[in-house]
């Protein structure tokens, strides 16, 4: 057997940021594949350590550009866990409201990016990115800003709905899941998107679990975890949504579980607009200060289902900054499956499986 090695990145357009995969191939087919990260390793970790409190969720928002929104929640939500600030009720509604439109950009990013990858339609990959475009102005006119928002504050968010924000996002939503049966027939509905897609890059239950991956990749795989069920945090528990799972573990089944995530974050979203006309409190929080109150808990340990899967913030508390900070990011963690579900495919099928992994390299990296 003659093993032929190349690189892949770290700059191909098909590795989702500066990714370089070495490959050892048998003709087209995969033997190994070996990543090589940290081309984008800016480290976040030790510039919060030399920051106050709020200074730093400019920072963290760069981690996953896909889903900024969702990397600052984590961040504000551990260091209110460290200052024992209390989120009222209607601002956990409009987090909720937030992070799940946020969520739905993200995954559509997602399904825009696979059927590039794949090389088979370019016209899945525009409507991904004109129907996420779509989200950005709502988000933007919640916050002010289009891309990296900021808006997260201790006990809250910076600034009160808009009021068309509410009907503006209910159109949207009703616009969205007539446009998911048009995604599903022209994308799903396609014998060589299947041939592509279906029984390629299997991860099983136990390899899954082993190998400690989150997110659509583990319920790809049959597991049925997902933080904001196992785990609850703000009004989860009282939205109505359930927790989606696959058992194939192939890529077909990492696209579909996307799609499937995604009408439930439309099911949430439209039941924190309903529950948050009767909730209390404001859903404004505390100003932007230097100087923070001084640390209630030490050892501040926060969880969230981010849209790439659980992400974790560890934060030793000090009196005006973190003294230590480490960051658990979801795909980090998937990227350690790639070599596993690669094995025995042809080359070809590596940028369809790296791509259901649905990789951001600033977040492995961060």
């Amino acid at each position: 057997m003659a093993i032929t090695r190349i690189n892949i990145g770290p700059v191909h357009p098909s590795t989702h940021g500066v990714a370089r995969l070495v490959v050892d191939l048998d003709g087209d087919t995969i033997v190994n594949v070996e990543p090589h990260i940290g081309y984008l390793h800016r480290g976040v970790e030790k510039l919060v350590e030399n920051r106050m409190y709020m200074q730093s969720p400019p920072y963290m928002e760069k981690i996953d550009y896909v889903a900024p929104m969702a990397v600052d929640e984590l961040y504000v939500a551990t260091v209110e866990k460290a200052l024992n600030v209390e989120v009222s009720e209607k601002a956990a509604y409009a987090r909720i409201i937030l992070l799940e439109l946020q969520r739905i950009a993200s995954h559509l990013f997602f399904i825009g990016s696979v059927t590039n990858d794949l090389g088979q339609s370019f016209t899945g990959f525009m409507w991904g990115f004109m129907d996420r475009d779509k989200i950005l102005k709502l988000l933007e006119n919640a916050t002010g800003q289009r891309m990296f928002y900021v808006n997260m504050r201790l006990g809250g968010i910076n600034r009160e709905f808009p009021q068309d924000f509410e009907y503006q996002t209910k159109e949207f939503l009703d616009y969205l899941e007539k446009r998911l049966k048009d995604y599903e027939n022209f994308i799903e509905k396609n014998p060589i998107f299947i041939q592509r897609m279906k029984g390629i890059g299997v991860l099983n239950i136990d390899d899954a679990i082993n190998l400690g991956v989150t997110g659509h990749v583990l319920r790809a795989s049959g597991v049925k975890y997902d933080v904001r069920k196992n785990n609850t945090y703000y009004k989860y528990s009282e939205l109505n949504f359930h927790t989606k799972i696959l058992s194939d573990g192939d890529n077909l089944s990492r696209f579909r579980i996307r799609m499937m995530e995604i009408r439930e974050s439309i099911r949430l979203i439209r039941d924190s607009f309903y529950k948050i006309q009767k909730a209390d409190g404001s859903m404004i929080g505390m100003p932007v200060k230097l100087f923070s109150p001084k640390p209630t808990n030490k050892i501040s340990i926060v969880n969230r289902e981010l849209p790439r899967g659980e992400g974790l913030m560890y934060m030793v508390a000090d009196d005006k900054k973190p003294y230590r900070l480490s960051i658990r990011a979801p795909t980090f963690i998937n990227l350690a499956a790639l070599n596993k579900i690669a094995k025995g495919h042809k080359l070809a099928d590596l940028f369809s499986i790296f791509g259901t992994l649905d990789m951001v390299m600033a977040d492995v990296d961060r």
